[in-house]
């Protein structure tokens, strides 16, 4: 070695530097990682279980909800159903309330009827058939019917024994004398004889309708070049009234200072015949309602328009005209005298015999009575 060799400083030997030992890391490591991924599928089940519970309370209260509608609509269901039982329960009631007044009431008439005597009975009788006697003049305007009414009253009447009834036997006389003074309306026969004018109108043609019959009308029945009598009329003579008949059909010719009615159409003649039939229908029902102003008015209409339309020569319409002024005589509602005094009598004489008995009723109640307090 040299002197500047000698002269350095020694060398030193370096120590080779010790590794860290990083294992335990490594080992945190995946227990940090293992408790992570632990938790993580902790949180994932919690949370699964937390959507499945939340699934399931929805799940709840929606059956909770249907079971409280089906309950509550059962309920109010019931409550109707309760509510009509009790409306037909108390209509029930009312209804046995009713029969049972019902009852009573029949049992008092029952026993009211067993304490009547035949002259309560002839009495009864006679107020209806007055009843029926008015009903049948002042409503129907049968003066036989209210007649016969009456004097069934009076021979019932006659069979009782009661003396009180001796005011209305002398009402009904007077009564029954006024009705036999007036002259009874046949109203059948009118009506029928209405329905046969009814029937002839139905078989007018156009042929009775004002035609050539008509005032006026220049006819060739007559005529002025006619051959003497027992003479044979000669070829000019019958050349002649051929052409003349020939002209005759051709032009018609009529008188202009008299009033000319016009022709008919077929539509105007079916019209004419239904308007016709109309006022004879009207005069129908004034008949049978005994209505004198309308049966009147009906007949006049139809009597002009006869006139107006029809041929008088025609025997259909002569035959017609005839029946209408024959109807138009005929006085459909007589004056009808009051009839109803006998009535108000007989129910004055029943309401008499009611309080009579009624208080015989009671002075028998109260002698009975008197005897049991003594």
């Amino acid at each position: 070695m040299t002197e500047t060799t000698k002269q350095l400083p020694a060398a030193i030997e370096r120590k080779q530097p010790t590794r860290q030992r990083i294992w335990p890391l490594w080992i945190i490591a995946i227990i940090a990682l293992i408790c992570v991924a632990v938790l993580a599928l902790w949180n994932w089940q919690q949370w699964n279980g937390q959507q499945a519970t939340l699934q399931t309370l929805k799940n709840l209260q929606q059956d909770t909800a249907q079971f409280e509608d089906r309950y509550g609509d059962s309920g109010n269901r019931q409550g109707q159903r309760l509510q009509s039982l009790e409306d037909k329960l108390s209509s029930q009631r009312e209804l046995i309330a009713t029969q049972q007044r019902q009852i009573d009431h029949n049992a008092r008439e029952l026993l009211e009827a067993g304490n009547r005597t035949r002259t309560d009975w002839l009495l009864a009788e006679a107020e209806y058939l007055l009843r029926i006697a008015n009903q049948r003049l002042l409503i129907e305007k049968d003066i036989k019917g209210a007649l016969s009414a009456l004097e069934a009253t009076d021979d019932v009447l006659t069979e009782s024994d009661d003396i009180g009834v001796y005011p209305v036997r002398q009402q009904l006389a007077q009564e029954v004398l006024a009705l036999k003074s007036l002259t009874g309306v046949d109203r059948t026969g009118l009506y029928l004889t209405l329905e046969a004018a009814i029937d002839s109108v139905h078989q007018l043609t156009d042929q009775a309708l004002i035609s050539e019959q008509a005032p006026g009308f220049v006819g060739d029945s007559q005529s002025d070049d006619a051959p003497p009598e027992g003479g044979e009329p000669g070829m000019l003579t019958k050349g002649w009234q051929k052409f003349k008949s020939t002209l005759t059909q051709v032009v018609v010719v009529r008188r202009l200072d008299e009033s000319v009615k016009p022709l008919l159409s077929p539509d105007q003649s079916a019209y004419a015949r239904l308007n016709l039939q109309l006022m004879l229908e009207e005069a129908e029902m004034a008949v049978l309602r005994g209505n004198q102003p309308v049966y009147e008015r009906a007949l006049a209409k139809a009597q002009a328009a006869v006139t107006d339309w029809y041929d008088g020569s025609n025997p259909r319409i002569d035959a017609l005209s005839n029946t209408l002024n024959e109807l138009a005589e005929n006085n459909v509602a007589p004056d009808l005298p009051d009839i109803s005094k006998s009535l108000d009598l007989l129910k004055e004489r029943l309401a008499g015999r009611l309080n009579k008995e009624n208080g015989d009723k009671s002075n028998k109640n109260t002698e009975a009575n008197g005897g049991d307090d003594s």
